[in-house]
Parts: structure tokens; C-alpha cells; sequence
């Protein structure tokens, strides 16, 4: 606490020029004596600070000093900025002030060297407002209200205590306290709908759970042996582990543990003519089930005119 708070004087004294100690003191809730002994620490880490006496006396910095010269080395304000302007990618518009002003403290230009698009492609800005509205539900402690559809297809209503964002395989999680539930569940962004915040305040509860795998998939899992031609290697880079894939002539083989159930099956498929389930025995013919049922499907459709 005592060096956020020494950065902190540093900061308003730059802003405001002078600062008793006694406005100081009731600022961080400590003692007149604390801020006079934080002033000493200071001015022995060489930070020009001196005190003035009299009714118009207070606390006060060297008119030339440099913030960058004295306190972080060039490193570390970069790191400074770099964080910032990540936090600021997150569209987080309350950081742009604070960079700029960081910015011009440390008589530097921030890189724009990050861009971070929460939505998927093809998606509207429907997406992208339902991340920012999960953001202040955290950030503020509001409960939020939204409708979620379950892998099943089952719909419900939800009220929730928002507590992390995650992003996981591909996909963004909201780890929330359900009130239904009455604790902690998971849910997957893209299944929630008419997202909106309600004016219900929470006090957080920790901790919050790890977000772990079976959070997500709660079904059987089982070691399949897959074969995939090169043709969608790209895609095979992009889904599977590299651990897991391994280069022979003509193709990949993948050996991997995989959920067992039609879902999966059904992602397998999406492959084409470019996989071969070569194990389990029972995964191929649940396959082979669904590419008939597939043909079958569409061999009665007339053809469009």
C-alpha cells in the first residue's frame, strides 16, 4: 500500500502544485504523522519535494521536476503504457484520459501497438455491447438479467452475479453466481440473449472458481486416433494441440481425448471426406449413422430452380 500511495502523492502533487499534509492524510485515511514520514521516504529516493510553512504553506514538488527522471526508469514507463493501452484495447474508454495524461507526464508518445475485437467474424456491435455490458456488471457489482440456452436447446431465464470474464478454446465464458442455482455456474456468451443490467447490488463472493474443462462439457470422454488429409491442416493447427498431431505422408494422425457424444461426432463431420475415425470402433459408426442420415435427408429435396 505504502509505495501506490507514495506514487500517488507524486501525482497529485505534479496535478495541483500544492497539498497540505492535512488534506493529505484525510485522502489515504492515515495519520498527518504517515504523510510526513512518506514525505521523508521520498525525498531520500531523491524526489525534489520540500515542505512550506504559513497559511498558504503546504506540500510541494521543485517546479522542473520530470517524473520519468526520478521515479521509474524508461522501462518501466513503458510497461506503464503498454498496460495501459492493452487495458484501453478491452474498450475501456475511462483509460484513454489517463494514458494521455501518463503519456505527457513521462514526455513520451504510447505505441497503438494493440487491438483486441471481443466479437466474432461476421458478428455486429450487438456483441460487442453485450461484453461491455457483463464488464460494468463486474467492474460495478450489478446483477444482470439474460435469457440461456443450455447445449441441450432448453431455454431459461437467468439472474446472475457477474464475476469473470474468460476465454477459453476459442469462446468467451461468464463465470456468475446464479441466484437460481444459489452458486457459481458458466456460461457461454454466445448462447446468452436480451443481456441487460439491473440495478441490484451485489458484495462479491470469493473465491471464484478455476474455470476448469468439465465446467464447459460434463459428458464421457474418449481416446480417439483420427486421421485428417493435409488438406485442413489449416484448420487442424487452429483446433487440435500440436502436442497432439503428428505429420505421416499424405495427412496428419491426431490421438486425442475428445468428448463422446453426437456433438463431437457431428464437428468430426464437418471435416468431410478429409478424416477417418480410426478408433474407437464406436465413434466411426456413430459417424458413418450421421453422414447416412445426412444423405437421406436431402435424397427426396428437388433441386433449385
Amino acid at each position: 500500500m505504502q509505495v501506490n500511495r507514495l506514487f500517488q502523492i507524486v501525482y497529485l502533487l505534479m496535478e495541483r502544485g500544492n497539498v497540505t499534509a492535512k488534506e493529505l492524510a484525510k485522502r489515504f485515511e492515515v495519520t498527518q504523522r504517515t504523510i510526513y514520514r512518506d514525505i521523508d521516504a521520498l525525498s531520500a529516493a531523491g524526489i525534489p519535494v520540500y515542505c512550506v510553512k504559513g497559511r498558504s504553506g503546504g506540500i510541494r514538488l521543485l517546479p522542473d521536476f520530470v517524473l520519468s527522471k526520478s521515479l521509474l526508469t524508461e522501462g518501466e514507463q513503458n510497461e506503464i503504457l503498454f498496460a495501459l493501452q492493452s487495458v484501453k484495447a478491452t474498450n475501456a474508454a475511462e483509460i484513454g484520459p489517463v494514458l494521455s495524461r501518463l503519456s505527457g507526464l513521462f514526455r513520451r508518445e504510447s505505441s497503438d501497438w494493440i487491438e483486441v475485437d471481443f466479437s466474432r467474424w461476421g458478428s455486429g456491435a450487438g456483441e460487442r455491447e453485450v461484453f461491455s455490458l457483463l464488464k460494468t456488471g463486474i467492474l460495478e457489482q450489478r446483477a444482470v438479467r439474460f435469457l440461456y440456452f443450455s447445449s441441450s436447446g432448453q431455454k431459461t431465464e437467468r439472474l446472475a452475479e457477474p464475476a469473470k470474464l474468460q476465454f477459453k478454446n476459442n469462446a468467451w465464458y461468464l463465470q456468475a453466481f446464479c441466484r437460481e442455482k444459489k452458486a457459481y455456474r458458466t456460461f457461454k456468451i454466445s448462447r446468452m440473449e436480451q443481456v441487460g443490467l439491473t440495478d441490484e447490488r451485489f458484495e462479491r463472493r470469493l473465491p471464484v472458481p478455476p474455470l476448469e474443462p468439465e465446467q464447459a462439457y460434463c459428458g464421457p470422454l474418449a481416446e480417439m486416433e483420427l486421421w485428417f488429409s493435409e488438406k485442413v491442416a489449416y484448420r487442424l493447427y487452429d483446433e487440435f494441440d500440436r502436442k497432439d498431431l503428428k505429420r505421416i505422408p499424405g495427412g496428419f494422425l491426431v490421438r486425442c481425448t475428445l468428448p463422446a457424444d453426437r456433438d463431437m461426432i457431428g464437428y468430426l463431420l464437418s471435416y468431410g471426406q478429409e478424416v477417418r475415425i480410426l478408433s474407437p470402433p464406436k465413434a466411426r459408426d456413430t459417424l458413418r449413422e450421421m453422414a447416412e442420415a445426412v444423405v437421406n435427408a436431402h435424397r427426396d429435396l428437388q433441386p433449385a430452380e
